[in-house]
Parts: structure tokens; sequence; C-alpha cells
């Protein structure tokens, strides 16, 4: 299995230094055509350290984000509050926790939060600004339930209500997280599928003035970033003193190209960490890495996160989180 998987990843990354797109851009001409793009960015500095490839490694508080269905194999309840530095001064926040009701059962909320500072109103006669300003911001909240069907086999879903504000714009909606995990009962090899933001197509409310005094009501409709995402991680090499977990994830999102992310994290004692991540056909996006400590307080344990992501032309994304894990179960 260890074999397999380095042969596998070194034919991808030699494959992919000698042609500029390891798949072809086929998909690639449905960029911009969904909405509530916030939702696509990653949560946790964890899982972006390790290039997003992390549905079947999602097992700590921000699997609310990626893989419900992973809540269940946590030892503890758990709170995570993540924040992001995102390209343009753009901060995008996430809090979520969750609450171990039995052995088998889980059930979780999360918020998700983009803002940014106020921008000014420009127009066709006044290009720098009319001395009014605009703002922007997305918010979410979801509601999560994973169970643990059995000891191999696990399934979670949530329901996120979220609404997009611009200006006098405003668009709200509803949507669905669905994710499975299973484990192969080889060594600590699993597999997970996942789909997120799955709904209906949604079109914004509100009424602009535009030049001339003239009125517009009449908006298009989008559809949601729905994300497909089939998941394997397992760990090579695991002691009481070190571990190594490699995973890969198959990306496919409903407004872009197929892509891949390959994520690496290695475990001193459950202590220290050291990540890093790799992500083919991405434009823009491509290598992350980062480091978290866990400090163990009592009843609780407290693992600080940070991630860095480069998001090319954009320069770079700074990622931190807390998790408090709560108690051990």
């Amino acid at each position: 299995m260890r074999k397999v998987f380095l042969i596998i990843t070194i034919l991808i990354l030699t494959v992919n230094n000698n042609y500029s797109q390891l798949f072809p851009t086929l998909g690639g001409q449905r960029a911009g055509i969904s909405t509530a793009q916030f939702l696509k960015i990653g949560v946790g500095a964890r899982a972006s350290a390790m290039g997003d490839a992390f549905i079947a490694v999602a097992d700590d508080a921000s699997a609310l984000y990626w893989n419900p269905a992973g809540l269940v194999f946590s030892k503890r309840n758990e709170v995570i509050f993540s924040h992001n530095q995102w390209a343009a001064e753009i901060r995008h926040e996430f809090i979520g926790a969750f609450y171990k009701v039995s052995a088998n059962d889980v059930i979780g909320v999360s918020v998700i939060s983009l803002h940014m500072d106020d921008m000014k109103v420009t127009t066709e006669v006044m290009p720098f600004g009319t001395g009014e300003y605009f703002s922007f911001s997305d918010l979410a909240f979801a509601l999560t339930y994973s169970r643990k069907m059995t000891e191999q086999f696990s399934f979670g879903g949530s329901i996120r209500y979220f609404e997009e504000t611009l200006a006098k714009l405003k668009m709200r909606g509803l949507m669905v997280d669905l994710g499975t995990m299973y484990w192969t009962g080889l060594g600590t090899t699993r597999f997970s599928v996942a789909i997120t933001n799955f709904g209906n197509e949604l079109a914004p409310d509100g009424k602009v003035i535009l030049f001339g005094k003239r009125e517009k009501s009449d908006w298009q409709s989008f559809s949601p970033p729905t994300m497909f995402r089939i998941g394997f991680a397992f760990e090579p090499y695991h002691t009481d003193e070190h571990r190594i977990t490699n995973s890969v994830q198959l990306n496919h999102p409903n407004d872009n190209s197929e892509n891949v992310s390959f994520g690496l994290e290695y475990s001193w004692r459950e202590i220290l960490f050291l990540r890093g991540g790799y992500k083919l056909n991405v434009e823009g996006q491509d290598f992350s890495f980062g480091i978290g400590s866990q400090l163990p307080l009592g009843i609780a344990a407290v693992t600080v996160d940070y991630a860095y992501v480069n998001l090319d032309r954009l320069g770079a994304s700074h990622r931190f989180s807390i998790l408090l894990g709560l108690y051990e179960w």
C-alpha cells in the first residue's frame, strides 16, 4: 500500500513538471457561474496547510466544514476559532463547536463570516467617489449531525443558511452538506466522499439606481458553489512518538475544472505538528505549509495552528486557528 501510494505520487509530480497541466481544462469555461464564493474558502489552519486534502483526515471541529462524518471519530468535544487573512484585505472567520451526545452521535453548529472595509461609491461621472460608502459581507450558519453507523462507517450532514450583502442587494438561501467516512480495515486506510453546498439556484433581492436615474430590480439567478470530493488517507508510519499521515483528494467543483490535492502531516507525540500540501490544476494556488502545537491543560487541550498558502499573483494567505478540546471520551 505504501509503495503504491509513493509510485502514484512520483508519477503525478513528474507529469506535472513536464506539462503545464496534469488534467485537461475541461470545465474551466464554467468559472464564474456560481454564487456565494466565500463558501469555497477552506477553514482551519490544519486543513489549509495540508492543501485542503482533508475530508478523509477530518477528525476535529473543522470537520464541521470539510466532512461532518469525521466528527464521530473525535475523542472529545471541541470548539474551533479560525481566522484567515485572505487576499485584498479580505478577512474570513470560522467558529464551530460540536458535542458528542453519545459514542455514536454528534451534533454541531458553525458560523462562517467574510468581511472587509467599506468601499467608496463611484459613478461614471465621479470615478473618484461620491463621498458615500457601501459595504460587502457574507454570513452563514450551519447545523450539523453525524452518526457512526458501524465501527468502520459514519455518515454526517449539515443544513446551512447563508446571506450575501452587497450595498442594497441581499441574497439568501439554504444549502446542504453530506459526507461519509469508511475505514477499510487495512491498517489505518480510510476513504471518504463528501458533497458540499448543494442547493437551488439563487438570485439577489433589492433595487439599485443606475446612471440616468434608471432603476434595476430584476437579477439573474446563479447556482451555489457545489463541490464533490473523494478522499483517501492513511498512516504509513505510526508509533507512540511519531505519526505520519498522507492524504490525496480529488475535487470536482461545478464551476471549474477538476483538481487534485495532496497533504502530509507529521506529528511528534501529538504535541508538535508539521504539515505541507500541494494542489494540481488549481490556477493561482499551489503549495502550502504550516505548523501546530497541542498543549494539554488538565481537563482540556488547546491546539494552536498556523498555515501559509501561496496565492500566486495575489500574494499569500495566512491562517490561524485555535482548537479547544474539552474532555476525553
